[in-house]
């Protein structure tokens, strides 16, 4: 210790005193608007006035008119405006020009206990707290002033145009009512609202002032009292402590207090209280606390008699359905702008992983921690309590869903069941674009993995025309069988066949081209519009959604028309759906039948896009004149998988002849979209 005295020695000891004289009545102003080096000191001060309750100042100072930086055309319109043409002694601006500003104050803090105003001389420091710290800005009530004059001469107006000659009303009979007795909540109420608070400051009459300037020999005198009156020790008993009574000062000791602790943890509501709530706050503190749970045992921790469809409409809102049970929303856990207890992470990126979590519990009954945490890339503590309420761990088999799968609830509740699937494809899909992966990369391990096999473009070629020529004649069957008038049976293959089959845009031997049927076909019926197994899967439904989302959108890839979808399913009314289980094939043959095509774009080799935003599909035939243009777009975007537009004004030129500027205009604005110069097709642009 006293070698550290020795290297921080004591330069000089400084006497420090406590004034009083001023420690009601000192303020501290502030000025943010103007730097320091711009003060009022020498602007000349003509009136000021203060509410000492509110810690409310006025002051009002001149306006240098003779200025260059000031508009006297501005100036003598403000002072029009407010003070009107006529000279009044309550006249704003009496030299009919805004020739003085009014500097109105606000709190900057209201406890002011830990500041104070010090003055150093001979070897002395005075201190004296503050009363109060306000910041002046500018008021700008004049236009108000200005407003209400406006509306006076309207009224006046309207007033003098109405006949003086108008007989006088005649008397009517008026009710007499008398208010009746006010209550004590409608009196705290009344209290604590913003008009009764504006009428009370209002009841404090202004106390006027006397400015003197800083060189002014009052103000001299004034700042004498901002010195200790008297030297004398013994009447700074604040300053002059012992070290014990100074360490105390600083560390107050804790006040021991016998409090009873609660049975129940701190943070739960007991059952009477929570039944006090309304029913949604009821189903969020619950579903907070329990983080999953089946519905039955919801309602059943509810009072009896609570409506059934209410409680469905309630859980809605702040749950998801994660194996026919109900786990609590991640925004509902961690709010908006909190952070992870354990690491800091921000709620925007826990919500995220924690979606992860929940949608691999739709897919499958165990996951492993090692997997999920390479994936979403937060830490181990934040995904252990992820997992923790939802799972439960289990040897060689990772974290196991909590409850067993409700398969009571979906069969009881097949329209919220679906709803809850298209929202969880929704969630699929941003966590797809988020973390970078594929659905089929998290199938259940039991499933059996097809073996990859390179197939060259001729062989697949070959192979679709084999098919082709093996359907050929169960379609002219069905043909016949149709024209006798017997039932109708069409051959469906199986999905698996379909399943790695690319869609291919070259004509083939069954007369169809990019996979929609010629009317030249011996299987096509005209009377429906096809003769294929395509429109006994699209209803009319799909097949509408799918034109007005193509005739206001163009072009869409599969990843985007999926998420509509979705969309447009989740904006249906609960037990209104009248889609049932549309796959991606069922949705792709839709758009293909309503007159769209696949473009086959050649994305380059390094593409982190999807399979299903490899997908391009654009509108074909809308029955405009302008089907042409989008047409050789098309064609442009089937060899390149970005044109700039001068490539795309000479191919039009060259097809068409001069083409309009607005043409050019209206194809790429429909279709595409451009960055660093050149266009791509809707969706085909990788961030």
């Amino acid at each position: 210790m006293a070698s550290d005295d020795d290297d921080d020695p004591v330069v000089e000891e400084i006497d420090v005193y406590l004034a009083k004289s001023l420690a009601d009545k000192l303020f501290l102003f502030q000025y943010p608007v103007r730097p320091s080096t711009m003060n009022y000191d020498d602007i000349n001060h003509l009136a000021a006035k203060i509410k000492p309750k509110q810690q409310r100042v006025e002051l009002e100072m001149t306006v240098n008119t003779m200025s260059p930086n000031y508009c006297r055309s501005k100036g003598e319109q403000i002072a029009l405006n407010v003070d009107g043409t006529t000279y009044e002694e309550t006249n704003t601006y009496s030299g009919k020009m805004m020739d003085k500003q009014t500097f109105t104050s606000i709190q900057a803090t209201t406890n002011t206990s830990r500041y104070a105003a010090a003055v150093f001389r001979k070897g002395e420091l005075h201190v004296t707290p503050l009363a109060g710290i306000l910041q002046m800005r500018p008021s700008f009530s004049y236009l108000d002033k200005a407003d209400n004059k406006t509306r006076e001469r309207e009224a006046a107006n309207e007033g003098g145009d109405s006949s003086q000659d108008e007989a006088e009303e005649e008397a009517k009979a008026i009710t007499v009512r008398f208010a009746r007795p006010e209550s004590e909540q409608a009196r705290q109420r009344r209290i604590q609202s913003y008009e009764f608070l504006q009428k009370k400051q209002a009841e404090e009459p202004w106390v006027h002032l006397q400015y003197h300037s800083v060189k002014d020999g009052r103000s001299e005198h004034e700042r004498q009292y901002l010195f200790c009156q008297s030297v004398d020790a013994s009447q700074n008993s604040e300053l002059v402590k012992t070290p014990k009574e100074y360490l105390t000062m600083l560390m107050p000791p804790l006040s021991e207090e016998k409090v009873v602790k609660p049975v129940g943890p701190s943070n739960v509501l007991s059952m009477a209280q929570l039944r006090t709530l309304p029913l949604g706050d009821q189903v969020k503190t619950l579903m907070k606390n329990v983080k999953v749970m089946p519905f039955a045992n919801l309602m059943g921790l509810l009072a009896s008699g609570t409506d059934y469809t209410a409680v469905m409409r309630c859980i809605q809102q702040v749950a998801l359905l994660v194996q026919g049970n109900w786990v609590v929303k991640s925004d509902v856990l961690y709010p908006k702008n909190t952070c992870s207890p354990h690491s800091g992470v921000p709620a925007e990126v826990l919500c995220r992983g924690r979606d992860f979590v929940m949608w691999r519990f739709t897919l499958e009954r165990s996951v492993m921690r090692k997997e999920i945490t390479s994936i979403i890339k937060l830490p181990p503590e934040d995904v252990k309590d992820f997992l923790e309420h939802v799972a439960a761990p289990r040897v060689n088999r990772g974290w196991e869903f909590l409850l067993p799968t409700d398969v009571d609830f979906i069969k009881k509740h097949p329209d919220v069941a679906h709803r809850q699937q298209m929202l969880w494809l929704g969630i699929q899909s941003k966590l797809e674009k988020v973390f970078n992966f594929s659905k089929d990369d998290f199938m259940p391990k039991n499933c059996l993995q097809p073996v990859s096999v390179h197939v060259s473009g001729d062989q697949r070629l070959k192979m679709a025309q084999d098919r082709v020529q093996e359907n050929r004649s169960s379609l002219q069957k069905d043909l016949e069988t149709r024209r006798v008038g017997s039932g109708v049976h069409v051959k469906q293959e199986p999905d698996s066949v379909r399943e790695d089959e690319p869609m291919d845009t070259s004509p083939v031997p069954n007369g169809s081209v990019n996979g929609y049927p010629s009317t030249s076909l011996p299987g096509f019926d005209h009377s429906n519009g096809n003769g294929d197994s395509v429109a006994n899967m699209a209803s009319p439904e799909l097949q509408d959604f799918v034109t007005k989302t193509f005739r206001k959108h163009f072009v869409l890839t599969l990843n985007e028309l999926k998420r509509l979808f979705n969309l447009h399913l989740a904006s249906m009314p609960a037990g209104r759906s009248v889609f049932h289980s549309v796959s991606d094939h069922m949705l792709q043959d839709a758009v293909l039948l309503m007159r769209c095509r696949q473009i086959m774009v050649p994305f380059p080799a390094h593409t982190t896009a999807s399979r299903d935003e490899q997908k391009v599909f654009g509108l074909w035939e809308s029955g405009e004149d302008f089907d042409k243009h989008r047409r050789i777009l098309f064609e442009l975007f089937s060899k390149n998988y970005k044109v700039r537009r001068s490539a795309v004004h000479a191919r039009l030129s060259q097809e068409f002849g001069d083409v309009p500027k607005a043409d050019i205009d209206r194809v790429l604005n429909e279709c595409c979209c451009s960055h660093g110069g050149m266009w791509y097709l809707k969706g085909t642009l990788q961030s």
